[in-house]
């Protein structure tokens, strides 16, 4: 019977070509259908690995439709993302591509990346380095923040980096005490920070990093931008120079 020996090959046509090449079962008999799911079904229970495959490829289709939508809110966000005028930047400022760091400090994987990023700048050295509070994690991710944008607002840059590496390293409770302890051991103005916490200029740049994070649709941390592309979560130094070489690549 015809029905019978084109099963498996109209099933892989399908498969491979998509819903416009798709068998039509309307126009099929009840018995014709069921005589076909029949067939279908002892050519998969015989070559399982179809079924592997169709996987692996919908995976694959599904990844580079992720990617592609990221690269357009990458695009949509560029400013926004690169040079908002007030996050942090390190790195090699005049670098030829920018990695933008989304953290909080209460989080394990943002600390596990401090010294897979420092790597990264090191081998590389042509990298611009933006670091965006995202403070997720609860009041004390909101307090440890507030403390490190004050820091920056009050004493500048350099004062912020020492805040912001201290934090990260810090495993207690972000307190008026233990924060004015950190901020006197670093010779910084401490009274001028705490009370620069709640000021409105605070407040207004963790709400634009939110705002940010959500057109981006970020919703944990670590979450990168490495040139074009979207890193949602923790990656080693190795595979975001791998990232960073590809998108100098594609832009060469």
């Amino acid at each position: 019977m015809i029905l019978k020996h084109a099963a498996p090959a109209l099933l892989g046509l399908s498969m491979i070509t998509g819903p416009a090449q798709a068998l039509d079962l309307n126009a099929m008999s009840e018995a014709e259908k069921v005589e076909f799911g029949a067939q279908v079904r002892d050519y998969l229970l015989q070559n399982p690995q179809v079924i592997i495959e169709a996987i692996n490829i919908l995976e694959e289709r599904n990844a580079a439709a992720e990617a592609a939508a990221d690269k357009e809110l990458v695009a949509a966000n560029a400013d926004a993302l690169f040079n908002d005028g007030y996050s942090w930047v390190g790195g090699n400022p005049d670098g030829d591509i920018t990695l933008v760091e989304f953290m909080d400090y209460r989080c394990g994987y943002c600390r596990r990346a401090v010294s897979e990023i420092a790597s990264l700048l090191a081998a590389d050295g042509n990298i611009r380095l933006v670091i965006k509070e995202l403070p997720i994690l609860g009041d004390a991710s909101v307090v440890s923040s507030r403390f490190a944008v004050a820091t920056k607002h009050v004493a500048g840059d350099d004062a912020y980096k020492q805040v912001h590496d201290a934090l990260l390293e810090f495993s207690g409770e972000p307190t008026e005490v233990t924060l004015r302890r950190l901020s006197d051991g670093l010779g910084l103005d401490t009274d001028a920070i705490l009370a620069a916490m709640n000021s409105d200029a605070v407040t207004e740049e963790i709400t634009q990093t939110r705002l940010l994070a959500q057109r981006l649709q970020i919703s944990g941390t670590p979450s990168f931008v490495l040139g074009t592309e979207m890193l949602r979560g923790f990656l080693p130094a190795p595979q975001m120079q791998q990232i960073a070489d590809g998108v100098r690549a594609e832009q060469s």
